[in-house]
């Protein structure tokens, strides 16, 4: 780790967090989308084929470790036949090599492939916890969505009214023909929010049936729920816990390893080699006497590099400055998972301070208002005032929701910054 002295975390909570995180929640709704997300979404379906792909790698890596042999056959017919005199036109031959392993220059091949697969098995569980991130932010996009769509119809339907009840005082003399405009244009405005809102539940709706795998034309239908209250916060724990839990520094971990056996590897390379070869034929100048003749051989063969110009130097130049190149990029991963973890503390206190803020304003508006009427209705105030008063505790009301929203968003982050690997249910059998 190039980081000297690692800090503890700024503040803590009391909760266990669990593997699945969402679970904190409390949403049967949210359990089963992300369950059928894991199984279902073909973005993390390809990133477990990339796993099954290194695995294989590593198969075929590993194979060097073990003799090669190979069977030949080969046949012939010559014309005119009196033309033919002595070799064989019919062989049937084995071959086998076997590199002695002697300075362990394939196991540490192998080493660097199952480093790099382990890695490939570690970034699928960090997309599959990316992609729980990203459905349960989409699903309380949605509920907040569907919620501003029906405050934004209560506002309308009170518009309206307000409307109605001001023309009939407009007949009496009342109320000026400026104030109607006034307050049927805060109607029309109040419209206009339920179009975007409506818009966006189509939108989040869509983006939600291709997280799960389907089409968004097939219009998936969803219980309409409430957005959740928060639990207490998460234990933050150690960062040294974080370390070791969150497979995206673990993945920038073992690529480093990879590094570093790729680069012994290339330090290998300089070591002599030493091979066995066997060979073994039956040949013939035909069929019938094909088992009568045969012939075999066994060699030995002894590699060693004297003089490539520099080339294997270079390569070990090379792989090492790779592998510091892993170095760094471990500790700047490190990093960030701790500044992500320190960002979702700092914007969930503050998330707080703005909603208890904004509910402060809510209950100031409605007490307001409600003055504002009567002070109206009493001849000691122009309407304007009155319609100023009710266009902000509507936009109060919607701002209200869109800060319960961020609130959750931040959590969400807070909990994906603290997020270990989860089994999805795929294993190498599958």
């Amino acid at each position: 780790m190039p980081i000297k002295e690692i800090s503890d975390f700024s503040n803590t909570g009391t909760m266990v967090l669990q593997d699945k995180w969402w679970y904190a929640f409390e949403d049967e709704q949210l359990n089963r989308l992300i369950d059928s997300a894991m199984q279902q979404n073909f973005n993390l379906a390809a990133t477990w084929q990339q796993f099954v792909a290194a695995n294989a790698i590593v198969s075929l890596e590993a194979s060097n470790k073990f003799p090669q042999s190979e069977v030949t056959v080969q046949t012939a017919e010559n014309f005119p036949l009196n033309d033919f005199r002595g070799g064989e036109n019919t062989q049937i031959g084995l071959l086998a090599s076997y590199e002695i392993d002697l300075w362990g220059r394939i196991r540490t091949a192998v080493e660097a492939e199952n480093f790099r697969a382990q890695a490939t098995q570690l970034d699928y569980q960090t997309a599959a916890i990316s992609l729980s991130a990203e459905i349960a932010s989409t699903w309380y996009q949605l509920v907040a969505a569907k919620e501003q769509v029906r405050i934004s119809q209560e506002q309308i339907t009170t518009n309206e009214d307000i409307i109605n009840l001001m023309r009939s005082r407009f007949v009496g003399g009342q109320i000026r023909a400026v104030d109607i405009l006034r307050q049927a244009q805060l109607s029309e405005s109040t419209k206009e929010q339920e179009i975007i809102f409506s818009t966006n539940v189509q939108l989040l709706e869509n983006q939600l049936s291709v997280l799960l795998g389907n089409q968004p034309q097939e219009n998936m239908t969803f219980a309409d729920t409430d957005l959740p209250a928060l639990q207490e916060l998460p234990q933050t724990g150690l960062p040294l816990e974080l370390i070791r839990r969150r497979p995206d520094i673990q993945q920038s971990y073992a690529i480093l390893l990879a590094a570093d056996r790729d680069m012994a590897s290339a330090v290998l390379n300089k070591y002599p080699r030493i091979s066995i070869f066997t060979q073994g034929q039956l040949r013939s100048n035909n069929i019938a006497n094909l088992f009568k003749n045969w012939a075999y051989s066994i060699a030995g063969n002894l590699l060693t590099p004297i003089f490539y110009g520099g080339q294997l130097n270079a390569e070990i130049d090379r792989t090492e400055a790779i592998k510091n190149q892993r170095l760094y990029e471990y500790g700047q991963t490190t990093l960030l998972a701790f500044q992500e973890v320190e960002d979702g503390l700092a914007q969930e206190a503050m998330q707080a301070q703005r909603l208890d803020n904004i509910d402060r304003q809510l209950d100031l508006a409605t007490k307001s208002n409600q003055q504002l009427r009567v002070e109206f209705l009493n001849g000691f105030i122009p309407y304007l005032d009155v319609l100023v008063g009710l266009d902000q505790e509507q936009q109060l009301r919607r701002d209200y929701v869109s800060a319960r929203l961020q609130q959750i968003l931040v959590r969400i982050g807070l909990y994906r910054a603290l997020a270990g690997s989860f089994e999805t249910g795929r294993t190498l059998e599958n």
